[in-house]
């Protein structure tokens, strides 16, 4: 039911039906111009409701005291899991209302407030929440303004939480002092984190100094998103260096933070000897030629990397070619991203060569942003029809300089392939 723009009208027909439905267990009503009056709706509605699970009402103008209305509400209900609030115009003043009654919820599981308006203050009603309430496991407050001094205040409540599991906090301008903050009472939270994001949020090499020391200490966390911040080379050794005593981080995501040839080779030394990371994003980081041949070097043998994202990274042809040589070897990656890296026809050749032999790992791999014309386009399609055993399923070759001609040739490919071996590989242009 979402983006019909139904508005308050709309809702308070549909509301009625829930009070007697007792199959649907999830129901959206995003994007339909719900305001606060229109929260009225679900009065009656929701305390008497015993199957609805999960609430979205994301991209309706709520504002506060929509928040405060349904809040009112939700303290009689003891069924809804998950309620979804993003871009719902919350301030403060609605995050207030939603800590009140998570101190007297104890069935909301996950809490989603991405991309409102909550500074310090609400941050703060929150942290309070947090301190009283043990059921609660993911909460999500991407886009939002808390600060070094909201996110202090956050760290504090970690500290006597036991029931957090996830913690998304991407884009809220922490700083390297914030962030020290979050390490601290993150260190000494009793429960078992396994996802955090702090992406976005103006962290250089100090701040990874405080991350690393944290996760060499952390045994639960499973995925950790520091993208998007400029930790520089300095940081990703810092980080390196933990992440040689951290045998729990399985995706590690440290995109867009200037990383270099330098800061690559101290990551791919980790891999060495690291068995635990399958999905590692290094897009957006001026890695270059070099940068890739470091990496190549110990993917070629070692490191259990099945997700491996290089896009924007500057590698070019000559970096095409190292990665292509690693893959003759490798046996664990299985998506490979390569886009807008300027390999040319260079670079789809040298990948070509690689396709030929047998790879039972790669499933997909994505060319877009490449400059490829249509030789390169030749040179993968006849990869493809020689080699019976390829296990590529998604081939993205999008956005680069093929003719009718070149598209022709991979679309001659993929059928030869689904004639010889039923195997079916979609090709985007």
């Amino acid at each position: 039911m979402s983006g019909r723009n139904f508005g308050d009208e709309g809702l308070f027909f549909l509301a009625e039906s829930l009070a007697f439905n007792q199959n649907a267990e999830e129901v959206s009503f995003a994007a339909n111009g719900i305001t606060a009056a229109g929260m009225k709706a679900f009065d009656g509605v929701l305390q008497s409701n015993i199957t609805l699970k999960t609430l979205d009402l994301s991209g309706n103008p709520v504002g506060d005291e929509g928040a405060k209305c349904l809040c009112d509400i939700l303290m009689g209900n003891s069924t809804i899991e998950k309620l979804q609030l993003n871009s719902a115009d919350l301030g403060d003043e609605g995050a207030k209302a939603i800590a009140e009654m998570l101190k007297k919820n104890s069935s909301l599981r996950v809490l989603e407030l991405n991309n409102n308006m909550i500074e310090y203050s609400g941050f703060t009603s929150l942290a309070g929440a947090l301190l009283e309430n043990n059921s609660i496991r993911n909460i999500h407050l991407n886009g939002n303004y808390g600060g070094a001094l909201g996110v202090n205040a956050l760290a504090k409540a970690l500290e006597g939480n036991k029931s957090i599991r996830e913690l998304h906090l991407h884009g809220n301008s922490i700083g390297d002092e914030g962030i020290r903050s979050l390490m601290t009472g993150l260190t000494s939270h009793k429960g078992k984190l396994t996802l955090l994001d702090i992406g976005n949020n103006s962290l250089t090499a100090k701040g990874a100094f405080y991350v690393a020391g944290y996760i060499k200490k952390i045994k639960s966390l499973l995925w950790l998103n520091i993208y998007m911040n400029d930790i520089g080379d300095e940081g990703a050794e810092k980080l390196a260096d933990a992440l040689k005593e951290n045998r729990s981080i399985t995706t590690l995501d440290m995109g867009g933070n200037n990383i270099h040839a330098v800061g690559v080779g101290a990551v791919a030394k980790v891999l060495k000897d690291n068995s635990v990371i399958t999905t590692l994003e290094l897009s957006y980081n001026p890695i270059g030629p070099d940068g890739a041949k470091a990496l190549a070097e110990v993917i070629k043998f070692h490191g259990n990397v099945k997700t491996l994202k290089l896009g924007w990274c500057q590698i070019g042809a000559k970096g095409a070619e190292f990665i292509a040589d690693a893959l003759k070897y490798n046996t664990t990656i299985s998506v490979l991203d390569l886009r807008a890296n300027g390999l040319r026809d260079e670079g789809a050749l040298c990948l070509a060569r690689s396709l030929k032999v047998v790879n039972e790992a790669l499933t997909s791999l994505d060319l877009g942003f490449n400059e490829i014309r249509d030789d390169g386009a030749f040179a993968i399609a006849q990869a493809l029809k020689s080699n019976e055993d390829v296990a590529v399923t998604s081939l993205n070759i999008g956005s680069n300089f093929l003719t009718k001609f070149g598209q022709s040739a991979l679309s001659d490919a993929r059928d030869h392939v689904f004639e010889m071996t039923e195997k079916e590989i979609a090709i985007f242009f």
